[in-house]
């Protein structure tokens, strides 16, 4: 059941896209409830899980190749690489200009499936809000492994069984050959019902990623890789104040607990607990 204001849902195939209107169906006949502030709140978010789809297939077709932190690369052009494999945004340039570039000369850039993963989590974002906002929160940014700008507001649950389009999940190869460290996982976005994005395999079915995983453990396992219970995702209500149209949002952007919802801040991320 979906909530908004307070008040059940009334929904109407004419208000939404055939994606949105998919999957709002499926959380409407659930016997989870979903509960937003807003109908800006709830346009908003499936805005930006759209996004985010669109964001997952566009660099899986843009040409980027997978690469360990030492063989990472990319265009200096947008970026200066680090020492450790990271890439620093250079000083000209803006921090939309530099991610878009990723998708548009997606052939200069190396990197590994955590950087990718939030790579895609700023797409998604700078698809969904306005430019100079995307540019103001995410000022001097930094890409490399799971390191993220805190306005992100990444927050973190456990089910992964009803994770939505967006969402990022794990899937962990805990016996992962010494030969292959880099196989001892992969981090993926949800595209829609068991097909993910993972940077190194493309866009697959679950039981293909751990297929594809379980050919990099060591001689004799016994253990399969699986898909983690951690969900996460950003913080869509935070983030929705930013968006080209933002009329009905007086007031801070400030995250409100939804009922029945308790989160605890760790670090730069919110972790769910109900």
């Amino acid at each position: 059941m979906i909530i908004v204001a307070n008040q059940p849902l009334q929904l109407s195939p004419t208000d939404w896209t055939p994606f949105e209107w998919n999957w709002l169906q499926q959380l409407q006949n659930s016997s989870t409830v979903y509960t937003y502030q807003s109908m800006e709140h709830l346009r908003f978010e499936w805005k930006l899980r759209s996004s985010l789809v669109e964001a997952a297939e566009g660099l899986n077709a843009s040409g980027v190749s997978f690469a360990s932190f030492e063989q990472s690369r990319c265009n200096p052009v947008y970026w200066n690489r680090n020492a450790q494999g990271g890439f620093e945004l250079r000083p000209n340039v803006t921090p939309a200009e530099g991610i878009r570039d990723i998708w548009r000369n997606g052939s200069l850039y190396a990197f590994e499936c955590a950087t990718a993963t939030v790579i895609v989590l700023y797409g998604g974002v700078l698809g969904s809000i306005r430019e100079d906002a995307f540019n103001s929160l995410f000022r001097n940014l930094l890409l490399f492994d799971w390191h993220y700008d805190s306005d992100l507001r990444l927050t973190e649950k456990n089910g992964s069984d009803s994770a939505l389009p967006g969402d990022v999940l794990y899937f962990k190869n805990p016996d992962v050959s010494p030969e292959t460290p880099e196989w001892q996982g992969e981090n993926t976005i949800k595209l829609r019902e068991d097909w993910y994005y993972g940077h190194g395999i493309g866009i697959a079915r679950g039981e293909q990623i751990i297929r594809t995983l379980n050919q990099f453990r060591f001689p004799g396992s016994r253990t399969s890789a699986y898909l983690m219970d951690t969900v996460i995702y950003p913080d869509f209500y935070y983030l929705s104040w930013f968006a080209n149209s933002n009329n009905a949002n007086p007031g801070s952007p400030s995250t409100p607990v939804l009922p029945g919802q308790l989160y605890v801040r760790v670090g730069g991320s919110r972790y769910l607990r109900t």
